[in-house]
């Protein structure tokens, strides 16, 4: 099991705006491209030296076959559905791999 984990740091001033646009097109059209299991936004809870409000979205998938196929059917088009937000967001994408989750 992976988790695709994105971090982002939105402006104050279209904060919002941003919020209800994850919450409401972006993370379900991550979901909707049949790859992800589930999505996770949560606020990181540090203090902002550089301004803004952090986010981190983990999209949990099967397996690392499953992600790469999100990076060469789909992530082109959702990337570019972010540009709402140029100039008000600065965001970094990693990779995990879940080595063990207990429920």
């Amino acid at each position: 099991m992976f988790i695709y984990n994105v971090t982002t740091n939105i402006e104050e001033n279209v904060h919002d705006q941003w919020v209800k646009w994850m919450k409401e097109e972006h993370i379900p059209a991550m979901i909707k491209t049949g790859k992800f299991i589930s999505a996770t936004m949560s606020r990181v809870d540090v203090i902002e030296s550089m301004g803004g409000i952090t986010y981190s979205v983990q999209y949990k998938v099967q397996n690392k076959t499953i992600l790469e196929r999100y990076f060469e059917e789909d992530a082109d088009e959702l990337r570019a559905q972010t540009k709402l937000f140029d100039g008000k967001s600065v965001s970094f994408r990693t990779e995990m791999e879940i080595v063990h989750e207990e429920l």
